[in-house]
């Protein structure tokens, strides 16, 4: 029972992550559209913790079936963060597996697919990006679309965003790691 109870606040900890990611895009498009790269530098701590409760299949499924739930429910979940979030999950709890469950091989292999998790939500951008601009129009401050269009446009940066989440994720790790001592 007490395992249960922390892996539930290990996805809370996770969700309230989330929404301070989404949140992030009040700053200016560019923060929500990029800031997954560093996310994983928070992430890290929980996975990795979620990791000890969790020693065999379960820890990625725990934590992101929890946000693709949630999201499920409140309506926000397209088709690309559905794909995104499947695909992402099933790499990281694969890795976990291949690598022997319970070792840190394991666990920071398994860390580089989950660290894109944010991404699968913002993707849509991306994907989708009439609906996502008309969104922007119908819910955020006039001119948002406008700040949002060259974000969208700028395909290399995402490109560069993207590679950069992997050393991140590695190094958000290995920081995790000697921070718990695990």
């Amino acid at each position: 029972m007490k395992t249960a109870l922390k892996v539930i606040l290990m996805a809370f900890a996770y969700l309230v992550m989330f929404i301070l990611g989404a949140a992030s895009g009040a700053i200016h498009p560019m923060c929500y559209a990029y800031i997954g790269a560093v996310l994983p530098i928070v992430s890290a701590f929980i996975y990795l913790y979620t990791t000890t409760l969790i020693r065999g299949f379960g820890a990625t499924t725990a934590l992101n079936g929890f946000i693709f739930a949630l999201f499920l429910i409140a309506g926000e979940a397209d088709q690309a963060f559905i794909i995104g979030m499947i695909v992402l999950t099933a790499l990281s709890e694969i890795i976990r597996f291949l690598f022997k469950y319970g070792t840190k091989k394991s666990v920071r292999w398994s860390f580089v697919p989950f660290a894109f998790s944010f991404f699968a939500y913002t993707i849509h951008w991306w994907t989708d990006t009439e609906n996502s601009l008309a969104a922007a129009i119908e819910e955020m401050p006039t001119g948002y679309d406008e700040l949002m269009k060259p974000v969208i446009d700028n395909v290399p940066m995402l490109i560069v965003v993207l590679l950069l989440t992997i050393p991140i994720s590695i190094l958000a790790m290995r920081l995790a790691e000697r921070a718990l001592k695990k």
